[in-house]
């Protein structure tokens, strides 16, 4: 059975989307564009359901950071995307800010 979310688009509307969310739209998802609300608009406090089944550490493509494992933070080599999502879900800022720094300088703030 399939579990359907609400989103808040990026132009603030409410979107109901099924799971697994599409590639592109986890993307965003993650990055901080779109933010979990309830039916009716309101803010989401539960414990996130988007992430697929299984760990997901970027390992596979040589992403991984060895001294970051477990602990949520992007290896040296992850993308900036990854870098913004890791930024905006330490609450230091927004998306849209963070997409104005370059990688190393995210890397910098978060180190």
């Amino acid at each position: 059975m399939t579990e359907t979310i609400h989103v808040r688009g990026e132009g603030g509307a409410i979107i109901a989307m099924d799971l697994p969310l599409p590639e592109g739209i986890q993307e965003r998802y993650d990055s901080g564009l779109l933010q979990r609300v309830h039916p009716d608009g309101a803010p989401w406090h539960g414990a996130p359901a988007l992430q697929p089944p299984g760990p997901d550490t970027g390992d596979e493509q040589g992403e991984g950071d060895p001294s970051a494992t477990g602990s949520g933070r992007p290896g040296v080599n992850a993308s900036k995307a990854d870098w913004i999502a890791y930024v905006v879900k330490s609450g230091r800022m927004s998306a849209e800010d963070a997409a104005n720094f370059t990688k190393a300088d995210l890397i910098d703030l978060m180190s």
